[in-house]
């Protein structure tokens, strides 16, 4: 059962304001960065991500990360300066932050396929890098089945994170932390921001919206289940990366993260109330809202 549900007139209301006139808005509980187009904003993310690294490298510190295995763009220009500046990621953690399960709560075989998000990341990530630069394979955590309780564990026994690199789904998810859709039991915002790495269910509006993606609606095609890790690793950071311009479908989920009070209706809405800093990086298709152009009596 939801608590803090969220408002037709507040999210009308956040809905109708012209993307030109976001960032200066007072009251965002994220900081915006509108980039015009996705090329932009991924480029620019990519080198963040290298500078991250660069920078703790030249201290003598670790690095410690989430990672996605969507959106992977960025992926391509941190690939491409780790190889050609020489950056060690012999010192970098990477906590991933899901992967999908079969209906009896299985892996798939770790391929470059579609149900397997580590094979995905082998191709597109550590497969691109060179070898003496790679991240070591006991550093890339991945929640298994066989010890869910393994990352929570390693993350405290590391002292946190230091960013979450994310993207976020249309209903607000962070990894496959989506709202709880239960009417036998109540999970409150701070309940939720202590959830361990754990086995779920896809909602419905998620497997319709990945078969919409990549399999013309067949929503058969999409696993039915995932073990992702919970956000009591991901509230250990100190700060949150954003990542969202796939257009229309996220328009109003953007909306709410800048303005929402924390509420389990759209996950990400709690990451402000326990990251101390937060930012998102968008484009301008992404936050260019269509009530905000004409309100058909709303």
């Amino acid at each position: 059962m939801l608590t803090n549900r969220l408002t037709k007139s507040e999210i009308f209301q956040w809905c109708s304001i012209p993307w030109q006139e976001l960032e200066a808005m007072e009251g965002k509980k994220f900081k915006l960065e509108i980039r015009e187009t996705r090329a932009d904003t991924m480029r620019e993310l990519g080198n963040l991500m290298a500078d991250e690294v660069a920078a703790n490298n030249a201290k003598g510190l670790p690095t410690k990360w989430v990672l996605p295995a969507g959106p992977t763009d960025e992926y391509d220009i941190f690939v491409e300066r780790v190889n050609r500046e020489r950056i060690s990621l012999k010192n970098l953690w990477i906590f991933h932050m899901d992967e999908f399960l079969d209906w009896e709560c299985r892996p798939y075989p770790v391929e470059d396929i579609y149900e397997s998000l580590e094979g995905t990341m082998n191709a597109c990530f550590y497969g691109r890098i060179d070898p003496e630069l790679n991240v070591p394979e006991e550093q890339r955590i991945w929640p298994r089945v066989s010890d869910m309780d393994y990352p929570d564990q390693l993350c405290e026994k590391l002292g946190g994170i230091d960013t979450v690199w994310a993207g976020i789904g249309a209903a607000g998810l962070v990894a496959f932390n989506e709202a709880p859709h239960a009417y036998t039991y109540r999970i409150s915002v701070e309940e939720y921001a202590r959830s361990k790495t754990r086995i779920v269910d896809l909602n419905e509006d998620t497997l319709v919206a990945l078969s919409h993606r990549s399999f013309g609606g067949c929503t058969d095609a999409v696993p039915p289940k995932s073990i992702t890790i919970g956000f009591k690793i991901m509230m250990t950071a100190k700060r949150f990366v954003a990542m969202v311009t796939t257009g229309a479908w996220k328009k109003t989920a953007c909306r709410i993260m800048l303005f929402a009070e924390p509420t389990v209706e759209y996950p990400v809405t709690i990451v402000p109330k326990y990251v101390p800093e937060c930012i998102l990086y968008t484009n301008v298709d992404t936050m260019d809202h269509p009530m905000s152009h004409e309100l058909k009596g709303w």
